[in-house]
């Protein structure tokens, strides 16, 4: 596999010393991809602006390069986890919302008002110690994690004194089972979203997420928030993905030997050729965020042909099997994420989400980001 250059602008976040030529793997992140995403849930969401969510380091491509990406395309709404996510991204989003969603954790209050950011107040604490500017008020409709229930709702629109202190830039919630278009709990959470914002005064609302976007007009409001989507995840799993995918994740193969049928392969012999077999050991294992639970499950691309993953992953090392592919030598590049394998099939065989796979990725990739 080469590097592009030329018409692709490429920025290199670099691992130690590495470069795309030494790099034992190699992680392309498509910027552009990212933002004719946004587009893309921009059009299907034109009751208001969508936001970018770049929690947990963009879902482990790169808050930075993506918040800078979506800045320029035109976002001007993010939100973020946690305090330190913020400040770390505040200076590449200038003049642009960027809110906190893990609420207002005590002694932060004034990092609020010195860097312009926007809380998200979800408990009669929150409120009661928030003495700054606009935020947003997060109320809960099913998903019983964080957000005002209904008793802290009710207390709230009974305080006048509270109201009238709070400058409420947005009331949000957050649905639970989106990703199912006929869950009924979609409805519900619909139906009290609409009876918690008539208890408060006027404010705009913000509800859907990535795969809301796409439940229809009821579920516009005045702030989507995408996060999933954004980074290539299909956000309406039982149809074909409307985006475009962000990642490509490429693994150098370090050997290949030949084994007679019979030898088994990796620990605990969990795979025994029943043939003789060419056998191909890629640099990847857990340590960099690839499953464990891949194991006899997996799988890689080489030149646009399938080789199953046999054995166990170790720490550092996957197996595959290469045999029939007499091109696949040490050097050589296999596909583990990209074109071939989205992280929605990674994640189908490992047993999780593509969420995970993304936000699974290790720190000892060189990482090239396209720009156009």
């Amino acid at each position: 596999m080469t590097v592009g250059r030329g018409h692709v602008s490429i920025l290199a976040r670099l691992v130690g010393e590495t470069s795309a030529e030494t790099a034992q793997a190699l992680l392309d992140v498509d910027l552009g991809a990212v933002v004719a995403n946004w587009r893309t849930l921009q059009a299907h969401h034109p009751s208001g602006p969508v936001a970018g969510v770049i929690k947990a380091d963009a879902y482990g491509l790169g808050a930075r390069q993506v918040a800078a990406a979506l800045h320029t395309a035109g976002c001007r709404h993010f939100f973020v986890a946690y305090l330190n996510e913020a400040l770390a991204v505040r200076d590449v989003v200038p003049n642009a919302m960027l809110a906190v969603l893990g609420g207002l954790m005590p002694g932060t209050e004034g990092a609020y008002a010195t860097h312009d950011l926007t809380p998200v107040l979800g408990s009669l604490d929150d409120i009661d110690r928030w003495r700054g500017g606009e935020a947003i008020l997060h109320v809960d409709t099913g998903m019983s994690r964080l957000g005002l229930d209904v008793r802290e709702l009710e207390a709230v629109a009974q305080n006048r004194s509270r109201l009238d202190r709070l400058h409420i830039r947005y009331v949000m919630s957050h649905l639970a089972a989106s990703e199912v278009p006929d869950d009924p709990s979609n409805a519900l959470q619909l139906q009290r979203f609409a009876a918690a914002r008539a208890m408060l005064p006027a404010a705009p609302g913000s509800l859907a997420n990535s795969s809301g976007i796409f439940l229809g007009p009821a579920f516009g409001s005045d702030l989507a928030r995408a996060g999933a989507a954004l980074y290539g995840i299909n956000p309406t799993p039982a149809h074909p993905n409307p985006m475009r995918p962000v990642v490509r994740l490429s693994v150098r193969v370090l050997a290949v030997r030949d084994i007679p049928a019979g030898a088994s392969v990796g620990y605990n012999a969990i795979w025994t050729a029943g043939r003789p077999s060419r056998i191909a050991t890629a640099a990847l294992g857990y340590a960099d965020g690839f499953h464990r639970s891949l194991s006899g499950r997996g799988s890689a691309w080489f030149d646009g042909t399938r080789v199953p993953l046999v054995g166990r992953v170790s720490m550092d090392l996957t197996t595959f099997d290469v045999t029939g592919h007499p091109r696949v030598q040490p050097g050589c590049w296999l596909e583990v994420l990209g074109p071939h394998l989205s992280p929605d099939d990674v994640a189908q065989a490992a047993g999780t989400n593509g969420y995970e796979v993304l936000t699974s990725l290790g720190r000892r990739f060189h990482v090239v980001y396209r720009t156009a």
